[in-house]
């Protein structure tokens, strides 16, 4: 799986590689590996909500600094770091970086345990009861208003709202993904369909596939995952979209083995053996879509937009070949994303900092990653509805800077951005019920004599027995 996957939203653990947490100071800032031993001082007041002081002194930990490997990112942490220390010139911004993905479940997971996190780390809004549990996260309500993050009106509440446990806040965004309908657009042409006006149903998903798969050539018109965890999660993205859910309000019981699930169940079952529209190769999961997209051996599956940026950079594809369309069905769509959280017990002026350099680097239209025409100089891509988390002004100033910059087609996404859906959190205990739901999703696509009530009512009483040791 590659980096891109666990950046978003935590949806592995046993699978990803543990790698030794590689400590990596900027040159500009020093090369001390911690802060413990540095001397502070500040002249501003104790109050939380008080701005921070410029003349405060210290050392800030960091984590998720760009690796070497990403010259142009990296490039970019360092400008942002000297500009924030034109305001701040006595904040020792200290990053830490890995050689692969910002977060590894595993190594993350031991890092929580033996509270070695730096002071601002990196996690998946998934990750926040999992900290919590940890007590590795402080609360920053206090901290955080409109004179800190001048911008905070301006964030979609669900994000938020992601970020806090009964009522209190602990994290920041940085980014927020939410599933749509991902096409190619030649196979699309090629099969006498509007590559401008993706299907919005499932009954139109299923017309499609057919059109597509037509076209022969071992050519699939729909996608599917079923395997490590991939397939769970996507089974969740399905029933979301038709205003289903996978736990009840409650959050102690199953509440999938319904009609609505049993309508996404025998659709799948239906497409593949009735339809022959996604293909013979099953058992799939992150990464094999991609491929067969970016080949031209698949006309849509469902995912999230920087799965396009992958499959340029990494599987040699063309931006112009792809568009999107909102989620079929349109009630609800599934989204994660990915936040900064402040390690419980540094000091006051730690936090106001931490939330400075994250109002400035993360959270500001036209600075720090929203900085698109310095990406565009540096050949990042920029074009893509992403990290997608803005609302009212800043999304308007946003969108438009992302459009005049932009380095892709981005009318091939406007079906995506004109048509939102409203984001909808994954469920509890995600990981473990994917884990479930992958067998109902391989027992639809692998065998044709398939009992869809009997799947649905084995994988009921497993994830009911998870949530019942919660």
């Amino acid at each position: 799986m590659r980096s891109a996957w666990f950046r978003r939203a935590g949806r592995t653990t046993a699978t990803a590689v543990v790698s030794v947490l590689a400590l990596t100071a900027l040159a500009a800032c020093g090369t001390s590996s911690s802060s413990d031993n540095e001397p502070e001082s500040s002249s501003g007041s104790s109050d939380p909500s008080a701005p921070l002081d410029p003349k405060t002194k210290l050392t800030l930990t960091i984590d998720c600094m760009p690796p070497t490997a990403k010259a142009a990112e990296r490039k970019e942490w360092n400008e942002d770091v000297k500009e924030f220390n034109r305001t701040y010139p006595n904040i020792r911004i200290e990053g830490r970086s890995t050689p692969g993905q910002c977060l590894e479940p595993p190594r993350f997971t031991a890092m929580l345990k033996a509270k070695s996190q730096p002071d601002v780390f990196y996690t998946y809004f998934t990750d926040l009861k999992q900290v919590l549990d940890n007590d590795g996260a402080a609360d920053i309500s206090a901290y955080v208003d409109k004179r800190s993050v001048p911008a905070l009106g301006d964030i979609d509440p669900d994000v938020l709202n992601s970020l806090k446990h009964e009522g209190k806040l602990y994290g920041l965004p940085t980014s927020r993904y939410t599933m749509g309908l991902l096409i190619n657009r030649k196979l699309f042409q090629q099969a006498g369909l509007d590559p401008d006006t993706p299907p919005t149903t499932w009954e139109g998903v299923r017309s499609a596939a057919k059109k597509i798969a037509a076209l022969g050539e071992g050519i699939a018109g729909f996608g599917e995952y079923s395997a490590a965890n991939t397939g769970g999660w996507h089974f969740t993205a399905q029933m979301y979209s038709l205003g289903g859910d996978i736990v009840d309000a409650s959050g102690e019981k199953a509440a999938f083995n319904d009609e609505l699930g049993r309508q996404v169940a025998e659709n799948l079952h239906a497409m593949r053996w009735e339809d022959d529209s996604m293909g013979k190769t099953q058992l799939l999961k992150w990464g094999d879509l991609q491929k067969q997209i970016a080949s031209d051996k698949l006309g849509m599956f469902l995912a999230a937009p920087d799965d396009v940026t992958y499959m340029v950079q990494q599987l040699g594809a063309r931006y112009e070949n792809f568009g999107m369309g909102p989620i079929p069905g349109g009630k609800a769509t599934l989204f994660g994303g990915n936040s900064y959280m402040v390690k419980k017990g540094i000091s006051s002026d730690k936090i106001k900092a931490a939330v400075a350099w994250l109002n400035f680097q993360t959270l500001t239209a036209g600075k720090g990653q929203f900085d698109w025409e310095r990406r565009k100089a540096d050949k990042l891509p920029v074009g893509l509805p992403q990290p997608n988390f803005w609302l009212n002004d800043t999304k308007a100033e946003d969108d438009a800077a992302r459009t005049q910059h932009a380095t892709m087609p981005v009318e091939n996404f406007k079906a995506f951005m004109d048509n939102p859906v409203k984001g909808k959190a994954e469920p509890p205990k995600a990981q473990e019920i994917y884990k479930v739901l992958d067998n109902v999703m391989s027992g639809i696509l692998t065998n044709k004599d398939a009992d869809v009530t009997e799947l649905l009512a084995t994988a009921e009483s497993q994830v009911n027995q998870i949530l019942a040791n919660q």
